[in-house]
């Protein structure tokens, strides 16, 4: 049988999915679908607001590796510095952050895959 979630876990997860529910829509909904996503591509992860934005770590205190944000109608996802990022083929650049109006299924692909990789 499972142990049961530390209450300052579940602390944590229930910040992060209020946090979301502040937000308007479409942008709540696309916030719950990216939360699970990236819980779902990394089951052990850990949630918790990291500079007020829901954000995900192998640890309580762990980098965080992915977030997500939104800001003045805006939302964006992304990387931090502590993410295992390849660089892209053909420059010396290492893609970091993405903004999202919408969301379907070949972006929540991507963002289990960018998920998976910033955790490798």
């Amino acid at each position: 049988m499972p142990t049961p979630p530390s209450d300052m876990a579940q602390n944590d997860l229930t910040a992060v999915l209020a946090k979301i529910d502040e937000w308007p829509e479409p942008y709540v909904t696309i916030g719950r679908r990216l939360h699970e996503t990236i819980i779902s591509a990394g089951p052990k992860l850990k949630t918790r607001l990291w500079y007020g934005m829901p954000s995900y770590a192998t640890a309580r205190s762990a980098p965080v590796f992915v977030f997500f944000r939104l800001d003045d109608g805006v939302m964006s996802m992304g990387l931090s510095e502590k993410a295992t990022v390849d660089r892209e083929s053909d420059s010396t650049l290492r893609p970091c952050a993405w903004f999202i109006d919408e969301i379907d299924d070949r972006t929540l692909a991507k963002v289990a895959e960018l998920a998976r990789t910033a955790f490798s």
